[in-house]
């Protein structure tokens, strides 16, 4: 056991957690990364263990393990998650929005319950979630995407209004699009409509492009770091320009005008 803060970040293999994980190291931090692997062969600048956030068992031994190691826990990252590739919101079955919630959202559930029991006996802790600016202005073709990170900003909110006279903070961050392997791993829609052809392989372009001038993983990660370490932490963080145009034109601009701005950068007719 260390005299450090205790970090965990699930989903830290590659990306926003393996980037935060970094960070927090280089701030000081007894960092754990973890993912449904394990240790990586090379993996080197912060320890890993094995977790699988849908899997309930697998949660409370990783949460046990840390707690054996370290005896406390100062600050979850809940990063894990991933997307599916442009589709219409029919073209995915329950099974598949089951999954996304699994993972998205009720992993977020998951952790923070095996952890909050650690984190009320000492009085103190921070809980990050990563969630997205598509949780405050949701797109078209990703509804499941944005519905279940609209999940976490709602668990969020009502989780740090219970948890903040015990010493815990939750904080949300809200990044855009990020260059890492995330886009690689969306997982196709399983019941694919022919009417949806069309669009669904434009916004895959369009998408590409987006990726193409995206923020570095770094960007989140230092908006991760800047939470962690406020003494007083906001209830969300928006990381990166795009993030903060959407979330400003969501606050300020008639909904008329955030409507055709959202479709206009999926290059969808913004007529109607």
């Amino acid at each position: 056991m260390t005299n450090k803060l205790v970090a965990l970040v699930t989903g830290a293999s590659s990306g926003i957690g393996e980037a935060t994980a970094i960070k927090l190291v280089a701030a000081g931090y007894s960092v754990y990364g973890t993912s449904r692997r394990g240790a990586t062969s090379g993996q080197s600048r912060f320890k890993m263990l094995p977790l699988d956030v849908t899997d309930d068992t697998s949660v409370e031994a990783a949460i046990a393990e840390l707690i054996r190691l370290e005896g406390r826990i100062d600050l979850l990252v809940n990063n894990a998650g991933f997307g599916f590739s442009p589709a219409g919101a029919e073209e995915s079955s329950i099974e598949q929005a089951k999954a996304m919630f699994d993972t998205n959202f009720h992993g977020v559930v998951r952790m923070t319950r095996a952890v909050v029991p650690h984190m009320r006996r000492q009085g103190s802790g921070r809980i990050i979630n990563i969630g997205s600016i598509l949780g405050v202005v949701p797109v078209p073709y990703a509804a499941l995407y944005c519905a279940s990170k609209h999940a976490v900003e709602g668990y969020s909110e009502a989780l740090d209004h219970e948890l903040r006279t015990q010493g815990i903070r939750v904080s949300v961050i809200e990044p855009a699009y990020v260059k890492t392997k995330f886009e690689a791993n969306n997982i196709e829609p399983d019941s694919k409509i022919s009417e949806y052809d069309a669009i669904r392989a434009k916004l895959v372009d369009v998408v590409s492009e987006a990726m193409a001038t995206a923020d570095e993983p770094e960007v989140a990660a230092s908006v991760v770091l800047e939470a962690a370490q406020a003494s007083h932490p906001k209830l969300r963080y928006t990381a990166g320009k795009t993030a903060r145009l959407f979330k400003f034109l969501r606050r300020f601009a008639p909904a008329s005008v955030l409507d055709k701005g959202i479709r206009k950068s999926l290059k969808l007719d913004t007529k109607g």
